[in-house]
C-alpha cells in the first residue's frame, strides 16, 4: 500500500509538471505565437491547443507535459496572447473564442486552478457583449483574473442579441467538461433574455456535468 501511495504521488508530480513560470520568459511573444491581429491571435490559439492534444511543441518546452492536459503555463500562453499589444485594444473575435473552446475540449485533465476556464468565461463575455453594442474595456482588464464579469457586461446589455447567444449556446452544447464560470455567466443571459427559450440550440443541453 504505501509502495502504491508513493507511485500515485510520483505520478501526480508529474502530471503537475516541473513548471517553468512564464514571467520568467521574454515579454516578447516569439514567432507565431505573437499576433499582429485578431485572426493571428486566433492562430497562436490553435498552436496551444496543439501542444495540449500532444503534450509538444513551442508552448510546452521546457516542462513535462502529458498528452491532453492543460497546465497553468498552457492558460498564461492563452491570456499573453489574448492580451499581446496588438489586440489589447480590440474586442475578443468569434474565431479567438472557437479557439479557445477547442482547447478547452481539448484538455481532458487540468492543473490551473481554474484560470482556464475564468479567462474562456469573461472571452466569451468579451466577444457577446462587443456583438451587442457594449463599449468593452481593453482586453488586459476585461480578462483579469480579478475582474469581474458584471462589472463590464451587463447580461441586460447582452440580451438583446440572439444570434449571440445562440452562437454561445451551441458552443457549449454537449460538452464532456462542463465550465462553471461560463455556465453561471450563460444562465444569467438566459434568464435575463427577452429571446424564447426555444429559439436556443438545446440550450440546457451545456455540458452540466
Amino acid at each position: 500500500m504505501e509502495k502504491l501511495a508513493k507511485s500515485q504521488i510520483d505520478k501526480q508530480k508529474l502530471r503537475s509538471g516541473i513548471m517553468s513560470a512564464l514571467s520568467t520568459k521574454p515579454a516578447e511573444l516569439p514567432g507565431a505565437l505573437s499576433p499582429s491581429c485578431r485572426a493571428t491571435a486566433a492562430h497562436a490559439l490553435t498552436i496551444i491547443r496543439d501542444g495540449v492534444i500532444t503534450g509538444e511543441g513551442p508552448t510546452t518546452k521546457g516542462r513535462i507535459h502529458f498528452s491532453r492536459a492543460l497546465d497553468a503555463d498552457d492558460a498564461a500562453w492563452c491570456a499573453r496572447i489574448l492580451t499581446a499589444e496588438a489586440v489589447v485594444d480590440q474586442p475578443v473575435c468569434r474565431a479567438e473564442v472557437e479557439a479557445l473552446f477547442e482547447i478547452h475540449d481539448a484538455a481532458a485533465e487540468r492543473t490551473d486552478g481554474g484560470r482556464f476556464d475564468d479567462l474562456l468565461a469573461k472571452a466569451v463575455a468579451h466577444h457577446a457583449a462587443a456583438e451587442a453594442g457594449l463599449a468593452v474595456p481593453p482586453r488586459n482588464v476585461a480578462l483579469a483574473p480579478d475582474t469581474a464579469i458584471e462589472s463590464w457586461a451587463p447580461a441586460k446589455a447582452i440580451k438583446a442579441n440572439a444570434e449571440a447567444l445562440q452562437w454561445i449556446a451551441g458552443q457549449m452544447r454537449g460538452k464532456r467538461r462542463s465550465n462553471r464560470p461560463l455556465m453561471t455567466m450563460v444562465a444569467s443571459l438566459i434568464g435575463a433574455a427577452s429571446v424564447p427559450l426555444a429559439q436556443l440550440p438545446n440550450v440546457f443541453d451545456i455540458g452540466m456535468m
